[in-house]
């Protein structure tokens, strides 16, 4: 026999179902409040002041002077460009290295697993300034690196690397490697390892099991490990500016000298929303190309 439930509990119960329900937006409030103030409202300011005209010493004033960005698109196109080529060979150079190491410490590390990723992760404890210059010393013309190939007559004496391509991709590739292995790494040491076996008791290589089981099924961890990786090369400036020469610059490092050394703030406002929405377009057209669902729903797994 069911007992009546008294009065104020029945006052009370739809007070504390409204209240269960806001629980998950008042413990996204901080969060949310701290997107709000440090990217939403930066971001706001952003766009409006690329949209003002004037100069640095008379001020500037909000006209909403859209062609500011067809001005410095065309302007500056090639540097665009250049960042994004990187970008690409970049994230594919941390791709082709990183998923060997992580495959091997995942799958070989064995209780030193940890020890593994501490000296992956270990140049991070130095300052990206100083992981960046030496650089400089590695592939300097009279370097150990050059300096011996010219010495064993393996290169010309007039042979360089510094203030070229290929410099600027190394310093990128090095710099940004762990943020490829972290996330293969992850989503590699989550196999089933039965997978493996039962693919060998089908009499599959090595191989065969790796492009048709392990790969697929660590697309999610690929697919971070490019979102990692690819936006913060593209928008880097400090590798092209301390590896790089002029025919190198990157976007990065056009906005850094609009804004610091020539006070352009609508111009520089309006490349930092342009690469910013390039970026976008290209993240939601890989996302779309490899199945954001799909690989939601295998990260989930």
């Amino acid at each position: 026999m069911s007992r009546a439930l008294p009065d104020d509990d029945v006052r009370i119960s739809p007070l504390r179902q409204r209240l269960g329900r806001l629980t998950g937006y008042w413990l996204a409030l901080p969060g949310g409040l701290w997107l709000a103030i440090f990217f939403v409202i930066p971001m706001v300011y952003l766009l409006s002041l690329s949209l003002m005209t004037g100069d640095f010493i008379n001020g500037f004033s909000q006209t909403f002077h859209v062609s500011t960005y067809w001005h410095t698109i065309s302007l500056y196109h090639d540097q665009f460009v250049r960042s994004i080529i990187y970008a690409i060979i970049v994230t594919l150079l941390t791709i082709v290295l990183a998923y060997p190491m992580a495959y091997w410490i995942a799958m070989r590390g064995g209780r030193h697993k940890s020890t593994y990723l501490l000296i992956i992760l270990l140049p991070f404890f130095v300052s990206f300034v100083i992981r960046t210059l030496q650089w400089q010393f590695i592939l300097a013309d009279n370097g150990f690196v050059l300096g011996t190939l010219k010495h064993l007559h393996l290169v010309g004496s007039d042979f360089h690397l510094l203030a070229t391509p290929v410099a600027v991709i190394c310093g990128l590739t090095y710099n940004y490697l762990p943020f490829m292995v972290l996330p293969l790494y992850v989503s590699i040491e989550r196999l089933d390892p039965r997978l493996m076996e039962a693919a060998n008791d089908l009499y599959a290589s090595k191989l065969q099991a790796l492009l048709r089981i392990v790969l697929p099924l660590t697309v999610p961890g690929i697919f971070a490990g490019v979102l990692m990786t690819f936006v913060p090369v593209a928008s880097d400036f400090v590798n092209a500016q301390l590896l790089g020469g002029a025919k190198t610059t990157m976007i990065g490092n056009v906005i850094y000298t609009l804004y610091l050394t020539n006070n352009d703030y609508p111009a520089a406002s309006a490349l930092s929303f342009t690469l910013m929405g390039a970026l976008l377009i290209g993240i939601f057209a890989y996302a779309r190309a490899l199945g954001t669902k799909d690989v939601m729903e295998a990260a989930a797994l």
